[in-house]
């Protein structure tokens, strides 16, 4: 945190608190010029006004409030001031899972004096719920799927880690793949699909053909035999031409547009004579992917979930290829 946020943090904190320390007392002031319990000279519908005082339990509620703060602010800290406790919310100032992990186990350590409520949270919930993943770990993702109890475990995993990309039904958006049908670029085994979670996919990429196609025209004509591949009506002509050009794509895609899997070789070339499009399939969106290029990235995320984490999601994501 900056110096300047920490100053902001200190005096808008402590002066709202002096603010309100005023305010009450000056409302214990008599200002009203009459005694306290007197009439204050106003009436209506037949009640009278009288010049009470606040009661003295409001105020001294108001007031313990007001202490409470200064004492919770002492001890659990303000901007970049940690208090007595030494008590944090999270990891500050960390700019990779390594850093992250290196300052879990130094706050972890019982010598540490410092309190991070993130991780000590973490630590019990690994304590509790360790032994179950444990357990689901020891066994294979195919009987898993078939586990009720492990499904929902897996789907409020994938909900919380992977639903903001695939969304929470899996079916995912254009440019994040449909988990719930099957067609799969690096593979759809259990097996392919643990390793994908655990390690992520970096997409060899497609490069932009537009040039070594000839220009605007040749992507036209590509495009068109490329969605002639699926069995969609497009301009004979245009698809004659293109088949003539796709050979440079054949070497990612298979002579038949079929993919890389159909190759035997997973490395994300998809297939292309069916409906399934990652990034849209009309006109104009295959021929933008074959005018720029594609390549997705997806993060690994063995050192985010752990392996008996990402095992119990793979699980999940298997099943909902199996319906």
């Amino acid at each position: 945190m900056s110096s300047f946020w920490n100053i902001w943090i200190w005096v808008l904190t402590l002066g709202c608190l002096a603010g309100c320390f005023i305010i009450l007392r000056y409302c214990l002031k008599n200002f009203a010029g009459v005694e306290e319990g007197e009439s204050m000279g106003h009436s209506f519908d037949g009640i009278e006004e009288l010049n009470n005082p606040l009661p003295k339990w409001w105020s001294n509620f108001f007031l313990a409030t007001i202490i409470w703060a200064l004492f919770y602010i002492a001890w659990f800290g303000l901007g970049a001031w940690t208090g007595i406790s030494g008590w944090r919310s999270s990891n500050q100032g960390i700019l990779n899972i390594a850093e992250s992990k290196a300052k879990t186990a130094e706050y972890l350590a019982k010598d540490s004096g410092v309190l991070v409520q993130y991780d000590r949270e973490i630590a019990r919930a690994n304590e509790k719920y360790g032994p179950i993943f444990d357990a689901y770990a020891a066994r294979s993702i195919e009987d898993l799927a078939t586990d009720a109890e492990a499904l929902k475990v897996g789907q409020r995993l994938f909900i919380q880690n992977c639903a903001q990309c695939h969304g929470s039904d899996a079916r995912g958006t254009t440019g994040f793949p449909n988990l719930a049908d099957k067609d799969w670029l690096y593979g759809g085994t259990p097996e392919q699909i643990k390793e994908t979670i655990m390690h992520g996919r970096q997409a060899v990429g497609m490069m932009a053909w537009e040039d070594a196609l000839g220009g605007e025209q040749g992507v036209k004509d590509v495009a068109a035999y490329v969605i002639s591949l699926s069995g969609r009506s497009v301009n004979a002509d245009l698809a004659k031409a293109g088949k003539a050009k796709f050979g440079i794509c054949a070497g990612c895609h298979g002579s038949d547009g079929q993919g890389s899997l159909a190759l035997g070789l997973p490395m994300g070339a998809p297939n292309l004579s069916d409906n399934v499009w990652l990034y849209g399939g009309s006109k104009r969106a295959i021929e933008e992917s074959i005018k720029y290029g594609r390549a997705g990235v997806m993060p690994p995320w063995s050192n985010i979930l752990g392996e008996e984490k990402v095992h119990v999601i793979s699980a999940y994501v298997y099943s909902l290829s199996q319906d």
